[in-house]
């Protein structure tokens, strides 16, 4: 079982990025058993999910998919992604779950996401 949740804290300024992207100052859920290459994956899938809401071409769903991947051989089981990912989304506004689905529903290259959308 794994450890209680904690929040890492993406204190970042409301500023355009070297990418065009405006960052926002929010946390990230992160069980604190994790090692820091467990971390470093799971927030590179968090990420990918930011940077297709942020980012105005999106992100390509190779790497999206690729970092879902990676995401699930830290959290394997369902109860926990369902939980980390209620949080992400109350903390970020940004849902990976409907983002998964538009990526695996559609035959672009990358995906697009708006919030609520």
């Amino acid at each position: 079982m794994p450890g209680p949740f904690l929040l890492y804290n993406k204190s970042v300024e409301i500023i355009k990025n070297r990418r065009g992207a405006i960052l926002k100052n929010f946390s990230y859920p992160l069980a604190s058993d994790w090692t820091t290459d467990e971390i470093i994956t799971v927030t590179a899938f968090y990420r990918q999910v930011e940077d297709a809401y942020e980012l105005s071409q999106g992100v390509l769903i190779d790497s999206l998919l690729s970092a879902y991947s990676a995401f699930k051989t830290v959290v394997p089981s369902k109860s926990q992604e369902k939980q980390l990912g209620k949080q992400f989304e109350q903390l970020t506004g940004y849902s990976w779950y409907r983002t998964l689905k538009t990526a695996r529903e559609t035959t672009k290259k990358s995906v697009k996401m708006t919030i609520g959308g």
